[in-house]
C-alpha cells in the first residue's frame, strides 16, 4: 500500500554553519549593491546583557501564545542569520537568512501605546526626576521596573504585537519572526531609547512634558510653608545663642 510519506525525506533544520555562510554571501551580495544592512550579532551565548534585552526576552517568554514557538528563534538570532534590523515608530522591518540563499522578510508591528499609559509614564518619572535622567543614559532605576514589566507596563503584551514573514512555514510564529522578536532585545541591549521609537514614544516631548509637569507640581506648593524652614526668631535659641 502506498502512502503519503513514500519518497520523501523528513524535514530537517539546516546546520548553523549553512546558516552563517549564507548570511555571509547575503551581506557581501548586498553590500556590493551599496545596500548597507544593519546585522544583529551576538557576542557569546547570551542574547541580551543587560537590564533592557534580557527583560524584553523575559517578557515575551511570559506569554503562553509564544512560549512554544520562541525557542526555535534563539538557535537563528545566535548564529546570526538575523542579517538586517531596523527599528521604527510602532514597526520593525527586518531580514532572516534560512536555507535559501534569498533571506526572509519579516515585518513585526507594535499597536501604539495609549494615551492613559503614556501619561501615566511620565507621572511615575516626574516623582523622581533622576530616573528620567537615568533612562536616557541607558540605564534602570529598580524601582521603575513595574513600569515597563507590570500588568498594564511599557512593555506590548502579545495582544498589542501582530507579525508576518514572507516564508512558506504555515505556523502562526514561524522561526524566522522567534529570532527578529529576539534580535529585538539585543538591539535594545546596545540602544535602550530604541525602545521608546518602538512604543512611538517622542523622547524630547516626553521630557519636556514631564519637566513642565514637575515644575508645575512645585509652584502649586511654592506658598505652602515647609516645617523645615526656621522662623526668624527661632533660630537663636536653635544654636543656644539666647
Amino acid at each position: 500500500m502506498s502512502k503519503y510519506w513514500d519518497g520523501y525525506s523528513n524535514y530537517s533544520q539546516p546546520k548553523a554553519g549553512q546558516l552563517k555562510q549564507n548570511a555571509k554571501d547575503t551581506v557581501k551580495r548586498e553590500k556590493a549593491k551599496g545596500k548597507k544592512l544593519e546585522p544583529v550579532v551576538i557576542q557569546g551565548r547570551k542574547i541580551a546583557t543587560n537590564w533592557w534585552g534580557q527583560a524584553w526576552c523575559q517578557n515575551l517568554e511570559r506569554y503562553a501564545d509564544f512560549d512554544s514557538r520562541l525557542g526555535r528563534g534563539k538557535r537563528y538570532v545566535r548564529t546570526g542569520a538575523v542579517v538586517d534590523l531596523k527599528i521604527q515608530k510602532g514597526k520593525v522591518s527586518a531580514r532572516v537568512q534560512g536555507r535559501r540563499k534569498t533571506p526572509y522578510k519579516i515585518e513585526v508591528r507594535i499597536s501604539p501605546l495609549s494615551e492613559e499609559r503614556c501619561q501615566y509614564a511620565i507621572s511615575q518619572c516626574e516623582q523622581k526626576i533622576e530616573n528620567l535622567e537615568l533612562l536616557l543614559k541607558g540605564e534602570f532605576p529598580e524601582e521603575m521596573k513595574e513600569l515597563f514589566t507590570g500588568k498594564e507596563g511599557l512593555f506590548p503584551s502579545s495582544k498589542e504585537i501582530s507579525f508576518q514573514c514572507s516564508c512558506p512555514d504555515w505556523a502562526l510564529m514561524c522561526k524566522h519572526v522567534a529570532a527578529v522578536l529576539y534580535a529585538i532585545g539585543a538591539r535594545f541591549d546596545e540602544n535602550p531609547l530604541l525602545f521608546f521609537e518602538l512604543r512611538g514614544i517622542d523622547v524630547g516631548k516626553f521630557i519636556d512634558v514631564t519637566l513642565e509637569n514637575r515644575i508645575e507640581r512645585m509652584l502649586e506648593n511654592a506658598d505652602v510653608p515647609s516645617g523645615r524652614v526656621i522662623a526668624s526668631d527661632d533660630w537663636q535659641e536653635l544654636f543656644g545663642l539666647e
